[in-house]
């Protein structure tokens, strides 16, 4: 079984543009990205997908492997698929390129089920959250998944609704459970090829998410719950976090 990471790089970030060639401590985040998705001890190939020759050649300095894409890709998904359609792989793993210090092991649980059951198509990650300011934040995604850890919903809104604590009063974070989606994909190829040929639906557009395409067609997404979170950069303060937890330790680079 060939197992292929892509991460999908793109230069042209609304909210903070060019940050894949940002520094941290010397190397840009993309090649971090790239060194941490190598130590999976699943993953065979890890290949960048970009639309941009700055990245293009900052991967090709540093040895890595990278791909020239269209720019007119509206989602990482498509982008990875125009990498994948062209490689041999039976499964490919959509690892997000601004998570610079992506732990390896979650990567794998990641796989694991779809190395273990073949009838798994679609996989991700989740985290138990831990505080209200996150449950509050549209910019958090949150899920919910059934006994078998399979994927009910995901929603920018908090996930499920507790009639009796309710955000105007008080919620108990210990007592109820509710998760945080981590975005990392993991695709059998086959799959991966009919996603990106469906249409967007109307609850994708509604809130959005990509994935909940994938729901609404019938398809399932198992869900992998972890314990450890990596920081991601999406704005130049979180490069500055990221930064400032260096210097103090809290991450080792």
């Amino acid at each position: 079984m060939k197992i292929t990471g892509v991460i999908p790089a793109r230069y042209a970030s609304t909210r903070f543009p060019g940050k894949p060639l940002m520094l941290i401590k010397g190397k840009t985040m993309i090649e971090r990205v790239y060194r941490q998705a190598q130590k999976s001890e699943f993953i065979d190939r890890v290949i960048v997908a970009t639309d941009d020759k700055k990245i293009f050649e900052c991967v090709k300095s540093f040895g890595g492997e990278v791909k020239m894409t269209s720019v007119k890709h509206q989602s990482g998904t498509d982008r990875i698929y125009e990498v994948a359609k062209n490689i041999q792989a039976d499964i490919v793993v959509n690892i997000q390129g601004d998570e610079p210090f992506i732990d390896p092991l979650n990567i794998d649980k990641a796989i694991e089920p779809l190395i273990s059951d073949k009838k798994i198509n679609v996989s991700t990650l989740a985290i138990r959250i831990k505080n209200f300011t996150e449950l509050q934040d549209h910019n958090k995604v949150k899920l919910v998944i059934d006994k078998n850890n399979n994927a009910l919903y995901f929603s920018r809104n908090f996930i499920p609704y507790d009639m009796k604590n309710n955000p105007e009063q008080k919620f108990d974070l210990k007592k109820n459970a509710y998760y945080k989606h981590i975005g990392l994909y993991v695709y059998r190829k086959k799959y991966l090829e009919e996603f990106v040929k469906l249409k967007k639906s109307s609850l994708e557009k509604a809130e959005n998410l990509e994935q909940l395409r994938i729901l609404e067609s019938g398809e399932k997404i198992k869900v992998v719950i972890t314990k450890k979170e990596s920081p991601a950069v999406d704005t130049p303060d979180d490069l500055k976090n990221i930064i400032a937890l260096i210097r103090t330790g809290k991450i080792e680079s």
